[in-house]
């Protein structure tokens, strides 16, 4: 009977990363990072708003599923604006809910909040 070896490597194969060239990053620059969170917090409390308004009344929210049904896109926008939100909301809703995605308006385009609500 004959038995297989597996080959005995002393050293590393020549693509392996052994430490010998270690890896060039860039040096870190976290402000991008911090102005993100910052925005991020805004848009925070502008969902919260929205979504206290949901939860505490009902009226509200039979008035923005009426418009939804209908295909009414202003009518919700314009329900969704009238709570005071100031950053720009896109909306999009289909049988099953409604999903609201809050942007930042300032110069930076990196903060971006999504919220998806059922109503079926």
């Amino acid at each position: 009977m004959y038995y297989s070896r597996q080959p005995y490597y002393t050293h590393l194969p020549y693509w392996h990363n052994n430490g010998y060239w270690p890896r060039q990053y860039p040096p870190v620059d976290p402000s991008l990072l911090c102005e993100s969170a910052k925005e991020s917090k805004v848009l925070m409390k502008e969902a919260s708003m929205v979504l206290d308004k949901l939860a505490e009344s009902e009226e509200f929210d039979a008035q923005l599923m009426y418009a939804a049904q209908a295909s009414d896109i202003q009518e919700v926008k314009r329900l969704i604006n009238s709570i005071g939100v100031t950053s720009d909301v896109d909306v999009t809703f289909n049988p099953d809910g409604l999903r609201l995605e809050f942007k930042s308006q300032g110069n930076m385009n990196g903060a971006k909040l999504s919220v998806a609500l059922r109503w079926r």
